[in-house]
């Protein structure tokens, strides 16, 4: 294809999201089930799914495993999605993926840009012969592209209203979609409470599937630092590679789901080494040389834990963010407001993005300051020329446009 595979992959996108299985497993069939090679760790909920699934990662690493890892959005490029043992897939490996996975699709079906890099995904892990597979779902879970996998533990972190148009109207019914990866006799592992819970524990009961339910109360944070968190969780301290306090939870959930694992008594004794060496982009990214930090939280519960930590490592900043339209801006804008010297808002580089004077309607309902600008990066830019710490948050396309401009200027 001469590297038209990534161009082939983008024009999907114009399909847009269409749940359902039916496409994704006519591809997957064709293609040999590739899922089907490899023992696989399937990770839902609203925040911290790519945090936990990049902890699992290492710790898997560290034990010796060749480990696959595929999560989305990307930030920068495509390849960020699907990683071999901590790395990128490389374009020649990709190319070759795209090519079979589109010979597949002109004979079966017309997939979407998600099912066909969900496909790619699944037979790069199989061409790398790796081990074990963690799978991040894309959105929701029961009619989701990933959910096609005969899994060893699932795992559903918080969640949130969100896609709401797609999965429901109120919590229940939100989770209940989530709680669609679980499988008959599957452990699964989370950490929500209230209704959202009450959906877990129906599908558990109905699936007859062990449910481990981690307690935020029994994760203490001992420090939270600009480059690590330190927690005390299980009757043992570990020393987080990722700041912020809520990355105690998604420790937690980890270190549950690995405890879950068949061969878990080969694996326990990394446990600590894997989640020291865990970094993830955009988590409270602290960027070298300069007093700005890139966090790609869009939840309002993501907003509460980051307006939290922010304070706590670095008490007031100056706030430039953007979001896209089907998030609960208003929400974000009341929590975040409260950290803020001052507020430049923006739009993001995406189709789905807000209005910049959408976003800042919200925000001048809880801060006197607030400026719109048309581009992230002008934003960014106008932020750093005033004295004060710079916080760049609301999406994964807001963080990209702070990147790309890092990469302009530098």
């Amino acid at each position: 294809m001469n590297g038209g595979g990534k161009a082939w992959l983008e024009s999907l996108s114009v399909r847009g999201i269409r749940p359902g299985l039916e496409s994704i497993t006519s591809l997957l069939d064709a293609l040999g089930s590739p899922q089907k090679a490899y023992r696989t760790i399937h990770v839902a909920g609203s925040d911290g799914k790519g945090s936990v699934c990049c902890m699992l990662e290492s710790i898997l690493i560290s034990a010796g495993y060749r480990v696959g890892m595929f999560t989305s959005p990307q930030i920068i490029s495509v390849n960020e999605c699907i990683r071999i043992d901590g790395k990128d897939i490389c374009d020649e490996s990709f190319e070759r993926v795209i090519q079979e996975v589109r010979e597949a699709s002109e004979r079966t079906c017309e997939c979407t840009n998600f099912e066909a890099l969900t496909a790619c995904a699944f037979l790069a892990f199989k061409e790398a012969g790796v081990d074990i597979a963690i799978i991040e779902v894309g959105m929701g879970g029961r009619l989701d592209a990933t959910n096609v996998l005969d899994p060893e533990v699932t795992v559903i972190n918080n969640i949130g209203m969100e896609h709401t148009q797609f999965l429901g109207n109120d919590l229940h019914t939100i989770a209940s979609e989530k709680a669609g990866i679980m499988k008959p006799g599957v452990p699964c592992v989370t950490m929500n409470t209230g209704d959202a819970l009450d959906a877990i524990k129906e599908k558990a009961d109905e699936l007859g599937c062990p449910l481990v339910c981690v307690d935020p109360d029994d994760i203490d944070v001992l420090n939270c630092a600009p480059d690590h968190t330190m927690i005390r969780y299980d009757c043992s301290t570990y020393r987080l590679g990722l700041p912020g306090s809520y990355q105690g939870r998604n420790a937690a959930l980890a270190i549950e789901t690995v405890q879950l694992l068949k061969d878990s008594s080969k694996i326990k004794r990394f446990i600590p080494i894997g989640l020291e060496a865990a970094t993830w982009p955009c988590r409270m990214q602290k960027i070298d040389g300069l007093p700005l930090i890139i966090d790609a939280t869009h939840t309002v519960k993501g907003a509460e834990f980051l307006s939290q930590d922010i304070d706590r490592i670095y008490g007031k900043v100056i706030l430039v963010t953007a979001m896209l339209n089907d998030k609960d801006m208003d929400g974000v804008a009341k929590l975040l407001s409260k950290i803020a010297i001052r507020v430049l808002v923006s739009s993001p580089d995406s189709p789905r993005a807000a209005p910049a004077e959408t976003l800042a309607s919200c925000y001048r309902k809880y801060h006197d300051a607030v400026t719109a600008y048309s581009t992230v990066a002008d934003a960014v830019e106008t932020a750093l020329k005033q004295e004060g710490t710079v916080l760049v948050t609301g999406s994964f396309r807001t963080a990209e446009d702070c990147l790309k401009w890092l990469k302009r200027i530098r």
